[in-house]
């Protein structure tokens, strides 16, 4: 937002004797004191020295004009600088000097008119005394630490023009006595933590010109007289917790107004008509409030707008037609740059008038916003255009090929809709694309060769859609690529050696195609990869030694292919590496067991043909042969032994084929788990002994369906043991379900099940112990804590548990009762998703399905509790209400949300403005290096939440992309940690 703080006056006026000197240091006493008659001072140069306020300055009895700005001045202002009776003009800005001002500040300034301390280190309680200080016309303590309350002295400054106290920590409310400021002009008090409502005295400012108090905690309807100040040209009231309408004729009087900023509000009703009467507005944002009805189409009469920003309300359009008009009387608006209409229910069709808007037009974002139709082809008349965000709409039809016009473009963002067609290669025309997202769509045929030459590209998307054939060559060109995305697509061919090319790339997922042929060598030459997905190809050969050069990697997923051969030992030194999966192909040999795979488990190596390793790995172990000697006696055995063994292994196969054969029709095929898991016996009685007869202080934890206790068995193996309550109406179905689901799913963040125990009157499940207990305990336990890191990562657990029942299955599997509870925590505070007593899981042709069965309240999404209808859109919304959770450690039942106010209203409320008000105190840093960095990922998690979270379930997002944005998240983090 443009702020317009009051004019300096000039030190260079001839009412001024004054004297420039370029270097501090010749600010010495013996110097200074041939000059008493200085009546200015100014600092003329430029430092990179820390030097203090020489206190020498304030010998200087006629000095009248003091002016060090900008000059790396540190220390504190010497007392004595106050002292000087004749002082008129004095600018200290943007400097690092501390401490706190004295509480005599003005006793011995009687003729000061201009004091400017903006931008240090100052702190503590702004001085009550300030009021005597009667002859201030502009005051600035702007972006330092003071806090406290606004002092009430400020009303005694009754000649003050220009006030500015922004970007402190000042708290309370504003005082009633600003009221008397009647000559003000610019007053700004933003970015404070002020309350209350803004006071009806200040009525009487009827000079005002400026007017800024966003970023605060004030509430309350916006005061009538706000709209009756003909004289203000800016108002921002954004991020506060307004409520209520603007008024139906609120620009009968703001005649001058040019900045209307009222973002990140409760503010309600229709957008007035009235608005265009606002014939001077060149910015109006007023996203993120509760604004409904449509947008009126006279905002096309404010012919000097530049800025129209919208977004997230629940705006419509005026048209009566499919077509929204709103973009026809835009086109009157000739300086129009930046557009933003996203997350509204539009529901209509671009026109082709889009392409009649201003030439000057940058941005254009709408998306989220139910636009459907194809794109018009006049969109290539936008030259200018920079940024255009249509993505998560309903857009049909191919790209339009006049898309070659937007010869500025760097971003194009047209994923999440139902766009056909192929991709043209008019789209190589846009020399100047930084991101290209098309994800999610149905567009089929090849990627352009073309694609490659536009060296601008950092981000390229196209996952999940119909694309066939190879990749280019000229795609593994772009050496400036930071992220490529090619998973679920119909790719062909093999992965060519050029890949190694792509030196910048830090993301590249091809998973889900038909690539074959070997993983090249060259990979090893992306130095600065941190995510690897091949999974789910037809990839041969071995894994390459080289891989162990990306020391950067942090991911690595290879699964679902046929490589062959050893895992390489040299990856042991991959330093970063977290995530590992090498699943379902057709290694062999000795698994590495130093560095990251010692934090591995079985699931990372499952459904492979002949590995081997530790204990904990549940496979068998490596057999090491040192003499030569030992293994000739084995040939000669073995070539004696093995014809006539394999004789009686032929008749006794023969035998039991015929067995079986005889026996299918009487004997009914297995259930439970143990059809795909070869189970540990454990009995009842060695279960009863082991969980000490189930006693109390065993007990782990009660569900719906039973109750989980801690078990050691005689050999120490320690485990949970699920006993489910057959007293209970759903316990069997819940039982079958678990055991229907489990027997099939294998993910290192799932719960695993060792085996069951089942008979007619007792059944249960034996699972892998979590010696670190629920997330639930974590969040909500008086002695624990998490970071913000550790809750990342198990954020990212539970979303690639997720990710894996929704995508990664034959069939998608719902959990459809996702909380804190049901997060279990191993001994690396590794996240496990436990109990699926509800789950269900759809057949191919299934995208939803209905149950009676309800889920735990406040993380049960709308259609679920309502309806009964159930789709992996549930798991996401519940997914999203835990998040939400997990950094506000708030329950979404928590007593303070009632019926008026929801977990999910009151972080939609408050991620503009007070995100800090609302996160868990625990990860609030005050004053430390990585503080700022933190906030940032903890808002854009919110944002995820919300995402995942929206009333509908065609608008939230899918795991894959939670997925994706919180890697994003983690990965910018560790980038800052990282940072020297």
């Amino acid at each position: 937002m443009v702020k317009y703080y009051p004019v300096y006056p000039n030190a260079g006026d001839s009412r001024y004797y004054h004297c420039q000197i370029t270097s501090l240091a010749d600010a010495s006493l013996e110097k200074l004191g041939t000059y008493k008659c200085w009546r200015s001072c100014i600092w003329a140069g430029t430092t990179w020295e820390q030097v203090n306020i020489p206190k020498e300055i304030t010998s200087l009895p006629n000095l009248r004009n003091f002016s060090v700005l900008s000059s790396n001045l540190v220390g504190i202002i010497p007392a004595s600088m106050f002292n000087m009776s004749k002082l008129q003009y004095l600018h200290l800005g943007n400097n690092s000097l501390t401490g706190t001002l004295p509480e005599n500040l003005c006793d011995n300034l009687p003729k000061i008119e201009f004091l400017y301390l903006i931008k240090n280190q100052l702190y503590g309680q702004i001085p009550s005394n300030i009021g005597k200080c009667s002859s201030l016309r502009e005051l600035s303590l702007a972006r330092n630490g003071f806090t406290g309350f606004i002092p009430q002295e400020f009303g005694n400054l009754t000649i003050l023009e220009g006030l500015d106290i922004s970007v402190n920590h000042l708290i309370g409310e504003i005082p009633k006595e600003i009221g008397n400021l009647t000559m003000i002009q610019n007053l700004y008090l933003y970015e404070n933590n002020l309350t209350g409502f803004i006071p009806q005295e200040m009525g009487k400012l009827s000079k005002l010109e400026s007017l800024d108090l966003e970023l605060n905690r004030l509430g309350g309807p916006i005061p009538a007289w706000i709209f009756n100040i003909s004289t203000i040209q800016f108002l921002s009231l954004s991020a506060n917790s307004f409520f209520g309408s603007l008024p139906p004729n609120m620009c009968h009087v703001l005649k001058n107004l040019q900045g209307l900023y009222l973002a990140g509000n409760y503010l309600s009703g229709n957008i007035p008509m009235s608005i265009s009467n606002c014939s001077r507005l060149t910015i109006i944002t007023l996203l993120s409030n509760e604004f409904t009805g449509s947008i009126p189409d006279s905002l096309g009469n404010l012919r000097q707008l530049n800025v129209l920003q919208l977004s997230d309300n629940k705006l419509t359009s005026e048209s009566s037609s499919q077509e929204l008009s709103l973009f026809s009387s835009l086109a009157n608006c000739m300086l129009l740059r930046h557009i933003s209409l996203e997350r509204n229910p539009l529901n209509g069709v671009l026109p082709n008038s889009l392409g009649n808007l201003s030439s000057s037009i940058e941005i254009i974002y709408a998306f989220g916003s139910g636009i459907m139709g194809s794109i018009p082809g006049s969109i290539g008349n936008l030259s200018n255009l920079i940024a255009l965000r249509l993505d998560n709409n309903q857009l049909t039809g191919s790209i339009p090929t006049s898309v070659k016009g937007l010869g500025k473009l760097q971003g194009l963002y047209l994923h999440n809709n139902i766009i056909t067609g192929t991709l043209s290669t008019d789209l190589c025309n846009l020399r100047m694309l930084n991101d290209f997202n098309i994800s999610q769509n149905q567009v089929s045929g090849s990627i352009p060769g073309c694609l490659g030459n536009i060296t601008s590209i950092r981000y390229i998307d196209l996952s999940f859609n119909k694309i066939t054939s190879s990749v280019p060559i000229s795609l593994w060109n772009l050496k400036d690529l930071l992220e490529l995305r090619l998973t679920s697509n119909f790719f062909n061919g093999s992965l060519a050696p050029e890949i190694g090319k792509l030196k910048a790339v830090t993301w590249l997922d091809m998973s889900l195609n038909h690539f074959s042929g070997n993983i090249p060598s060259t990979i090893g030459d992306l130095q600065r990869l941190i995510q690897l997905s091949l999974a789910n190809n037809n990839l041969e050969g071995s894994i390459p030694s080289t891989i162990a050069d990306i020391q950067s990697l942090e991911y690595l997923d290879l699964s679902h292919n046929n490589v062959s051969g050893s895992i390489p030992k040299l990856m042991e030194n991959l330093t970063y590496l977290t995530y590992l999966n090498v699943s379902s192909n057709d290694l062999r040999g000795e698994i590495p067991s130093e560095g990251p795979f010692t934090k591995f488990t079985y699931d990372s190596f499952a459904f492979n043909r002949a590995l081997c390793g530790a204990p904990r790995f549940h496979l068998p172990p490596c057999q090491t042969i040192s003499r030569r000697k030992s293994r000739t006696r084995k040939t000669v055995l073995i070539a004696i032994i093995l014809p006539g063994m394999l004789s009686v292994v032929i008749v006794a196969g023969l035998g039991t084929v015929f067995h079986r054969y005889k026996k299918k029709s009487k004997i009914p095929s297995q259930t439970g788990l143990s059809s795909l898991i070869e189970q540990p016996r454990i009995s009842y009685y060695e279960l009863l002994q082991a969980t000490n007869g189930y006693s109390q202080e065993n007990l782990l934890g009660v569900g719906s369906f039973g109750s989980v206790y801690k078990g050691i068995l005689n050999d120490g193996k320690i485990l949970a043991v699920k006993v489910f309550n057959l007293q209970l109406e759903r316990a069997f179905r819940s039982f079958d379900a678990e055991c229907n689901i489990l027997r099939n799913l294998r993910h290192r963040n799932l719960t695993k099940v060792i085996t069951s125990c089942s008979n007619p009157d007792f059944k249960s499940l034996v699972l892998e112990f979590m010696p670190n207990g629920s997330l639930e305990k974590w969040l909500h336990s008086e002695n624990c804590s998490l970071d913000v890191m550790q809750r990342l990562n198990i954020m990212i657990d539970v979303a690639c548990a997720l990710q894996y029942l929704h995508h990664g299955y034959t069939t998608p599997v719902i959990h459809c009762d996702l909380k804190p509870s049901n997060v279990l925590l191993d001994q690396d505070m590794v996240a496990h998703v436990s109990d699926f007593g509800i789950a269900k899981m759809l057949s191919e042709e299934e995208t939803i399905t209905h149950t009676n069965t309800l889920a735990t309240l406040g993380y049960i999404a709308p259609e679920y509790g309502s309806e009964g209808l159930v789709s992996t859109k549930c798991d996401v919304y519940s997914y999203g209400i835990m998040l939400m959770e997990m950094l506000t450690r708030k329950r979404p039942n928590d007593e303070m949300f009632d019926g008026n106010l929801s977990l999910r209203g009151w972080v939609c409320g408050s991620i503009a403005n007070a995100i800090m008000d609302i996160l868990d105190v625990n990860l609030i840093r005050s004053n430390e290096e990585y503080a700022t960095q933190e906030l940032e990922c903890l808002s854009s998690i919110m944002k995820v939440a919300l995402n995942c979270s929206k009333e509908s379930p065609n608008e939230r997002s899918n795991m894959e992309y939670a997925l994706a944005a919180l890697n994003h998240i983690k990965l910018h983090l560790l980038s800052c940690y990282r940072r020297p």
